[in-house]
């Protein structure tokens, strides 16, 4: 069952980042659910976020937000990428959310290459998403 995009953001303002330091998840990879079935996974040898919409989907079903560094503690986020029968469900948005929080974790600064993102910053009114902004 799929999630109205109202309720998505509803349950995106309420997201909080799975810190990949403990036990739970191997080195590499971290996650950050929505509530709705919708799970981001954190490919940090391959410097991305992905989410998959469900059982037996393949990789090119996959929606993606890209970064690599671009400095010590900077990065840039490159883009996002959602499959088109995945649109309209907040599944940029997540990825989005996930970036960020990965950008506060490890208290890293980002250029922004992507406009969704850039979009998905300007529309969030806290000073803390546009302080980690390289301008």
């Amino acid at each position: 069952m799929l999630c109205t995009v109202m309720a998505l953001n509803n349950i995106l303002s309420r997201l909080t980042a799975v810190t990949v330091r403990g036990n739970s998840f191997p080195a590499a990879f971290a996650s950050l659910s929505s509530g709705c079935g919708l799970t981001v996974q954190h490919d940090r040898q391959n410097r991305r976020f992905t989410v998959t919409p469900g059982s037996g989907a393949g990789v090119h079903d996959c929606a993606v937000l890209h970064y690599r560094f671009t400095g010590h503690k900077e990065v840039d986020l490159m883009s996002t990428y959602v499959p088109e029968t995945f649109r309209g469900q907040g599944v940029a948005a997540l990825l989005s959310q996930a970036a960020i929080d990965f950008l506060v974790e490890e208290e890293l600064k980002a250029h922004v290459s992507c406009w969704y993102i850039k979009k998905y910053i300007e529309e969030r009114p806290l000073q803390r998403y546009k302080d980690l902004v390289i301008k």
